[in-house]
């Protein structure tokens, strides 16, 4: 199972639609609500549990379900705000943010959420997830490789096309690494040129997947890649030649939300209730495949937590991600 955060336009996954049946209300009476169109970027396994427990619910039949590469989300947040078809998007935290701030666009929500990191009150987080340093322990041990216990260590050029990487261009898991070098070397020198060796090392391994890493470091094509460290830890407990590394400068976590397009008076009102009911409904299946805790009394598995977590220095924005993507390929200006 590979899960990843594509920023471009990841429609290889196509536009998905479900639910447009005719509308029925809850509890199944006929009405003429119309349905809930849903934009988002999640991937397959999380689309999965928001459609079951939506239909669950009653809801079948009442919702249309749109599937978008990140990037391609996020465009169209910036560009369109209120002025959209979706009455519903289930996306990246921060987009989320920077779409507010540049078209206020999203309802205040109307049902409590209280999670662990305070959030803005017109989303609720559903999903969060971690990078770390993913390794083929198989492979090291046949290179003969040292162990890496920090970003910086990949630097080095006895990992030279050693490992594989993941371009943020192309997956939001490349900026969980990307945040490791900013916030312990900085955007200087001393961070550029870390950041390039890295780039170099990584050569042809380069990839814009966030599971392209994890599944050459699997297929022993390259000993080390950077990717999701969940996926780390379930392949290791089936006893594959898979280990992974926390770096030593710390792990940050990404998350994506839920938010209700304010429309006025053609708000749809079954929005929101779709909303309240995917945060209390599908969370809890939703922590199963990505266990990072996001709200107080949630547990997850020891290897699951997190125990050198980092909080960004500055808040995440579309512009910081274009900023650092230029870093990640050395376009910053000096």
């Amino acid at each position: 199972m590979f899960l990843f955060k594509t920023l471009v336009a990841s429609f290889a996954c196509g536009i998905v639609l479900v639910g447009c049946s005719s509308p029925e209300s809850e509890g199944g009476a006929s009405s003429n609500i119309e349905e809930v169109v849903i934009y988002s970027n999640a991937d397959e396994e999380a689309v999965e549990v928001i459609q079951e427990v939506l239909d669950e619910a009653g809801y079948e039949g009442q919702y249309v379900f749109q599937s978008f590469g990140t990037g391609e989300l996020g465009g169209r947040l910036l560009a369109e705000g209120d002025n959209t078809e979706a009455d519903m998007v289930t996306m990246s935290s921060f987009y989320l943010e920077s779409a507010q701030a540049k078209h206020p666009m999203f309802k205040e929500l109307t049902f409590d959420v209280d999670p662990q990191v305070a959030v803005p009150n017109y989303y609720a987080p559903i999903l969060g997830f971690t990078g770390a340093i993913i390794l083929n322990t198989k492979e090291m041990a046949a290179q003969n490789l040292p162990r890496p216990t920090s970003a910086k260590d990949l630097a080095n050029p006895i990992y030279k096309n050693k490992i594989a990487m993941v371009d943020p261009n192309g997956s939001s898991t490349g900026w969980l690494f990307i945040q490791d070098v900013t916030a312990t070397y900085g955007m200087g020198a001393e961070g550029q040129k870390i950041m390039n060796d890295i780039r170099t090392n990584a050569g042809p391994n380069l990839e814009l997947s966030g599971s392209g890493p994890i599944k050459k470091v699997m297929a022993g094509e390259v000993p080390i890649g950077f990717g999701l460290r969940h996926q780390a830890i379930a392949n290791k407990a089936q006893g594959l030649p898979i280990d992974y590394v926390d770096p030593s400068e710390g792990n940050y976590t990404l998350t994506e939300s839920v938010a209700v397009i304010d429309k006025g008076e053609n708000t749809n009102p079954n929005a929101m209730k779709m909303a309240e009911i995917i945060v209390e409904n599908a969370r809890p299946k939703l922590l199963t495949i990505y266990p990072n805790v996001i709200y107080d009394g949630e547990t997850v598995a020891p290897d699951n937590q997190i125990k050198n977590s980092k909080t960004y220095g500055e808040p995440l924005t579309a512009e910081l991600l274009d900023k650092h993507r230029a870093f990640f390929h050395g376009q910053t200006e000096s």
